[in-house]
Order: C-alpha cells, then structure tokens, then sequence
C-alpha cells in the first residue's frame, strides 16, 4: 500500500476539478432549476447543493463504501453488485449518462497510470457491456487501491458532488466565487454526519428521495436551452 504521503497527492489529484474525467460537463440539475428560477442567488444555490449532498451520500456515497469493500476483499462480484445498485438509484436517463461517464473514464485514466488487476478485469467488463461502469464504483476501486480509507472515499465523494452544482452555478447563476466557497465551506459540516448514517447503510436502504431534483433533471432531458458551454 501507499505511504500517506502518496496517498495524500493522488487524493489531491482525485479531488481536482481538473481531473480530466468530465465532471465539468454536468450539473446535476442546476441548469433547469437556474432556468425555472427556482435557484437564483447563494441562498437558494446554497439549499439546492445540500439537497444534491444528501441525495448522492445515501446512494452512490453507499455503493461506494460497498465497492471499496469489495475491492479490499478482493470480491470482483462484490464490485459489480455495487456497480448495479448504484445505477439503479438514478431515476433519470441524464444522471446514469452522467455517472457512466465518468466512470468509465476514471476507469481508463486509472489503467494508464498504474497496474491493478482488479480495475483492469472491472474496466473489461464496462467495455464489453456487462457492467454499467458507475463512478462511485470507479471511485471505490481508485480509492482503494490507493490506501485511502472510507472517510476519505466519502469526502472526496461529496466534494464532487457539491463541486459539481457550485462550479455550474457560477455559469448560470447570479453568484460568485465568494458565495460558493462560503457554500462549500458551510456543507462541509454535514460530511461526518452523512458518513455515519452512509457506512451502515446496505444496498436495500439505500434511497434518493428528493422530488424536485428528479423532476428538474426530468425537464433537462428533454429541454432544447442549455445556460454554459461544456
């Protein structure tokens, strides 16, 4: 395993908004709830991330515990399990593009830098289309393999999935730098708890109620207007 040194870098390196696996491109919703004006100053961007945090903790936060897990006992059904649960959550067609995406790419960086077995047989299996290749399994397996532990997976988890609607928000929302780090700085609190209730959670209580959000994401699909350039 890694010294905590090195481990410490390539968590660095993971958590980078430029690591080039595509979270850029998306926004978890944030365009139609900019758009319907639902969201539209850092009180109401700041309500919409913490809504996002809860959501992706309870279910892609959980499979990528499981996929950790897995990953650690050398458990390659394990790993798919978590891969299909993870997808399952997702309740519109965008947030599967979005995951699937960014897996698979997690995937394919992960096999031009270092030499995993494991990670090479799962990429396998995205490629010939018997996994869906989610990015919380792809971040179970990454995590892993490079020492970092369930706190650290989990954090960085939800670091993405608040960066992702805070850096779209200064795209399309009337916010600026200021406002968002203050958001994340204030969402930062809620990660210990959420850890807590996440690493007991198994597969079956695993749950993404947050209607608006589906809702929203639901008219994104279908909508011809988009507010920034990927």
């Amino acid at each position: 395993m890694p010294d905590r040194s090195t481990t410490l870098m390539r968590l660095m390196a993971l958590t980078d908004s430029a690591f080039p696996v595509g979270t850029f491109s998306f926004s978890n919703g944030l365009e139609t709830a900019a758009d319907t004006g639902l969201v539209h100053d850092a009180p109401t961007l700041e309500a919409y991330a913490r809504c996002v945090a809860r959501q992706a903790a309870l279910t892609d936060g959980v499979a990528a515990l499981h996929a950790m897990r897995s990953y650690r006992r050398k458990d390659f059904e394990g790993i798919l399990e978590a891969d299909r649960q993870a997808i399952l959550c997702k309740l519109n067609t965008e947030a599967r593009l979005m995951s699937c995406r960014m897996g698979k790419k997690l995937a394919e960086l992960f096999a031009h830098i270092a030499d995993d077995a494991l990670a090479a047989r799962w990429l396998g299996e995205i490629e010939a289309g018997r996994t869906p290749g989610s990015y919380p399994a792809a971040q179970g397996i990454v995590f892993a393999a490079n020492g970092a532990d369930e706190r650290e997976l989990f954090c960085s988890h939800q670091y993405g999935a608040i960066g992702t609607v805070l850096n779209a928000a200064l795209r399309c929302v009337r916010v600026s730098h200021y406002d968002t780090q203050r958001i994340l700085f204030r969402l930062s609190d809620t990660a210990e708890a959420l850890f807590a209730e996440a690493a007991q959670m198994d597969f079956c209580e695993m749950n993404a109620f947050a209607p608006q959000a589906d809702i929203l994401a639901s008219l994104h699909e279908k909508g011809t207007k988009r507010l920034f350039m990927n």
